[in-house]
């Protein structure tokens, strides 16, 4: 797993503290137990999560996901899914997002 350094690179000398839990405990501790969940698979609950909340971190989380390996099918199906549960307006945003990302795909 890559190092994650967006926190630092962002907020590090405006919130510190913030910066070193988002790439070191987040991303570093929970994202690295892939004995207990694949990359893959926590891509696909963020993603279905940060849909679900209308978070602009999605399309940065979409090109992760990509990375880990979800497929454009996947995350077609799963902002299908939840276009139900979430909201059509939100899975048309989504759809949006991932349509540039999973283009080329």
């Amino acid at each position: 797993m890559v190092k994650q350094t967006a926190g630092r690179d962002n907020l590090g000398e405006f919130a510190p503290q913030f910066a070193v839990l988002n790439d070191d405990v987040l991303f570093g501790e929970v994202w690295g137990r892939e004995g207990e969940m694949s990359a893959h698979n926590r891509s696909l609950i963020t993603c279905s999560a940060l849909l679900a909340m209308g978070a602009p971190q999605l399309e940065a989380h979409l090109k992760i996901a990509k990375a880990n390996g979800v497929t454009k099918e996947e995350i077609v199906e799963l902002i299908t899914h939840l276009a139900f549960y979430a909201g059509w307006p939100k899975a048309w945003s989504a759809f949006t997002l991932a349509k540039e990302t999973f283009e080329d795909a």
